[in-house]
């Protein structure tokens, strides 16, 4: 039975068709990605969905009992509590429990409140956890938290919109949905942190409809593609690739039939205006075959033409556009460079790749001069005209249109040397005259940064430093922006998380990968997968010449690691995790003998001259306890890795 039945859905929007008579399915095990371009409707259709937003007409149906999650593009108003609280939300009373026990730990820990109060509360919270089998949510959620760069007692209030995302991203995930609803998942997430999610993703949930522009992400997670183009929604059951290929004989074969049907329109017209020489019953018929064609041609919608965008290049540097020599610098006593010597030549595309707070700007802001180094040199070279697209600093004004943005209510702008209209520039970036005229904040997000490149590009470069430039973008305009910045014949400094973006365009790669370590690589993401080191870095020499404060490290970086002492929250959780992993042999016995009971009914003749029924209810029953046994091993082998690492496996 489907998950998810959507029929005949439409939704009028801005004075257009956003969805025109939209219909699918969501089976069981399926991972459907849902694509079209920047403005089709894609985060409105999931907000219909998932009742955020009522359709004009038609139906959304889910299947009984079905337990469903969402991660929505915007952040929904009025969440409070802590990111831990956030993140349990969709837990019932399990996460209620959860809660409890984790701020009477929290209060233990800190040493707020009465001791034995907290002390009692942990004991009441553990008791109902066990009573509910909940220790495993309990591991997930603070694993979830940790790959997430999450930290679990900040205000959700008081985080960044991007951090909020995260938080919300990690509420979808906990729950264990039937089906996991996400819009733009990897936004604001590091690469590793994007990885993770995938590995989570294809081990822990079996069904999901989701939105991403990511091409590496939708390659390893999808396993049937949802087109929506023009308002309509067309199927694919295939991969991505396989999926542009059938997309672009499709786009062919439609040319050709428009083509064919303009060719009869205009013989049509030609002879009406001739004139009907007779009135005989097939002269009329044929006039009224020509109304016919021309209602069909009135209420065709055209698909719009590819994005032109235009970079405008400014003189070209010298030969060396910027040297680093022995480069140091700290921030509060955490190296985020240390000893880089490297030098970056005209027409270079650098990559700069490494986690969420490693220091990816700061480096940025060396190489450009922005920022001093604290030990070490930046030697710059001649003629450099440098432009930066950091789409947290470009700011627009979301009252305005589209149009106001770019010229401030003037007609023209200069591009370059040239005076250039602002409707046709912005045509360019795929703003047809009623989107240039609408409000920014009705725009998706996707032509939000599309209207940021193409104020961007009005002005002339030779240096071009983009700061994750692919957020939002559809993956035509994506591979439009690459083709750009790979004919580009000035410098290129990227920063990005998009894998893909990166091996198409990037020459070589700056990977800051922790406690100073800046390493050069050849090529782009995978190449630094293939050469990276395998064991953990160990930080550079220290810097001759720093600042006191560029010299301060960490205390543990100069004494072995002491093995940290437990937390209340985690002696206990671990005493508790002792006790059950004895009850593990017996219930995978019992769950072993329940699958061979089932197999053996199953190899009976006699079943088989009944209805069916009992067939079917026999192997969704098998089906149901051989998941349990594999989830059962898992746990098992999770425990038993944490209780050896802390001594506690008997």
């Amino acid at each position: 039975m489907s998950l998810l039945n959507v029929k005949d859905v439409t939704l009028n929007f801005t004075g257009t068709t956003l969805l025109e008579g939209v219909s699918f399915l969501v089976e069981p095990g399926e991972r459907v990605c849902l694509m079209g371009r920047n403005g089709e409707g894609k985060s409105t259709l999931l907000k219909v969905v998932s009742g955020d937003m009522a359709p004009d007409s038609g139906d959304i149906a889910f299947s009984q009992g079905a337990k469903v999650a969402m991660l929505p593009q915007d952040v929904p108003e009025g969440i409070t509590g802590t990111v831990y609280e956030v993140a349990c939300e969709g837990l019932g009373a399990l996460g209620r429990h959860l809660i409890a026990y984790h701020n009477a730990s929290h209060a233990l820990e800190t040493g707020t409140g009465d001791e034995q109060a907290a002390i009692n509360a942990m004991e009441t919270a553990q008791t109902a956890i066990e009573r509910e089998g909940g220790w495993e949510a309990h591991r997930t959620v603070e694993t979830v938290l940790s790959h997430l760069d999450l930290q679990a007692d900040e205000p959700f209030s008081i985080l960044s919109g991007g951090t909020q995302r995260r938080a919300l991203l990690a509420r979808a995930l906990v729950c264990g949905p039937d089906l996991l609803i996400l819009d733009e998942p990897t936004n604001h997430l590091d690469i590793e942190a994007i990885v993770w999610l995938e590995e989570f993703l294809t081990r822990r949930v079996k069904t999901m409809l989701f939105v991403t522009h990511d091409r590496a992400f939708l390659r390893s997670l999808s396993t049937r593609i949802l087109e929506l183009d023009r308002g309509r929604l067309s199927s694919f059951d295939c991969g991505y690739d396989t999926y542009l290929d059938r997309k672009e004989a499709e786009l062919e074969a439609e040319e050709k039939q428009r083509h064919n049907f303009e060719k009869k329109l205009a013989q049509e017209e030609a002879w009406i205006r001739q004139g009907i020489k007779a009135r005989r019953t097939r002269n009329m018929g044929r006039v009224r075959e020509l109304r016919k064609l021309r209602q069909e041609r009135s209420g065709w919608r055209n698909r719009p033409g590819k994005a032109d965008m235009l970079v405008q290049e400014a003189g070209r540097t010298g030969k060396l556009v910027a040297e680093t020599t022995n480069l140091c610098f700290a921030y509060e006593g955490k190296p985020i460079v240390s000893d880089l010597s490297t030098a970056i030549m005209r027409g270079d595309k650098v990559g700069l790749i490494g986690p969420n707070g490693a220091g990816k700007t700061t480096l940025l802001r060396l190489l450009l001069g922005q920022l001093e180094p604290q030990s070490g040199s930046v030697r710059h070279g001649t003629n450099i005209e440098i432009l930066y697209y950091d789409q947290h600093r470009e700011t627009l004004e979301m009252d305005k249109s589209a149009r106001d943005n770019i010229a401030s209510g003037a007609d023209f702008i200069s591009v370059g040397d040239k005076r250039v209209h602002v409707m046709g520039w912005l045509k360019r970036f795929l703003f047809t005259p009623d989107r240039a005229n609408l409000p920014v904040h009705v725009l998706s997000g996707g032509e939000r940064n599309r209207l940021l490149l193409a104020r961007l590009f009005t002005r002339p470069s030779n240096v071009l430093v983009m700061d994750e430039p692919t957020n939002d973008l559809d993956a035509e305009t994506l591979d439009l922006l690459e083709d750009i910045l790979l004919d580009y014949s000035g410098t290129l400094l990227l920063v990005s998380h998009d894998r893909e973006f990166l091996n198409n365009v990037v020459t070589s790669t700056l990977a800051l990968e922790g406690q100073g370590v800046v390493r050069e690589y050849v090529g782009g993401y995978d190449d630094w997968l293939r050469q990276r080191p395998q064991t953990k870095p160990t930080a550079p020499a220290a810097c001759k010449q720093a600042p006191e404060a560029a010299q301060t490290a960490p205390e543990s970086a100069s004494k072995p690691e002491k093995k940290q002492k437990l937390s209340y929250k985690d002696k206990f959780r671990l005493e508790r995790m002792a006790e059950e992993i004895k009850t593990v042999p017996a219930r995978i016995e019992t769950l072993e003998a329940d699958i061979e009971a089932c197999q053996e009914r199953l190899g009976d003749p006699e079943l088989y001259k009944g209805d069916g029924a009992e067939v079917v209810r026999l192997k969704e029953r098998m089906e149901t306890l051989e998941s349990e046994l594999e989830t059962l091993f898992a746990q098992w082998e999770s425990m038993e890795s944490e209780l050896s690492e802390h001594g506690m496996l008997e």
